[in-house]
């Protein structure tokens, strides 16, 4: 709950459903899959790179492919521009890798797409989406929670 109040302050709110573009590096893709399939869980539809999007479907996630950024369209960067993606989760590894990262986060911040660029940051968020999904969040004054603890 907390992670879903400090990224609603900050103005960066958390989708509650649609779709998750994932991309990974091959080291992180082991850490990637219980978040993944988390996504799913809360109805998520998840949508990923070739080489992500084939780990997943071989650990028992369904995904779609979508192209890098650097090799065809239509990529994830069509894909926020045509409202098509909720959130991002991306975990850059090599110059391509950042370049692409570059101008997909171009995009997500231009179409203020929530993004991603570490595993626990999707945890959290994968968290908190849950939580949202749970029901409202409260809101208490410091007084109220200092009842609750003296």
């Amino acid at each position: 709950e907390a992670f879903a109040k400090a990224q609603l302050s900050a103005g960066n709110g958390l989708p509650q459903g649609g779709t998750v573009f994932v991309t990974v590096n091959d080291r992180d893709k082991p850490t990637l899959l219980p978040t993944a399939k988390r996504f799913a869980a809360l109805g998520f539809k998840l949508v990923a790179t070739e080489g992500t999007a084939r780990f997943l479907r071989e650990h028992g996630v369904a995904s779609d492919i979508v192209q890098k950024v650097s090799v065809a369209r239509p990529n994830a960067v069509d894909l926020i521009k045509n409202d098509a993606v909720q959130l991002l989760i991306n975990t850059p590894l090599g110059m391509r890798a950042l370049r692409d990262d570059d101008t997909i986060r171009q995009a997500a911040i231009a179409r203020r797409v929530p993004y991603t660029t570490t595993l626990s940051a999707a945890g959290a968020a994968c968290d908190a989406i849950a939580h949202m999904q749970a029901g409202p969040m409260g809101v208490k004054s410091i007084q109220e929670w200092l009842k609750e603890i003296v």
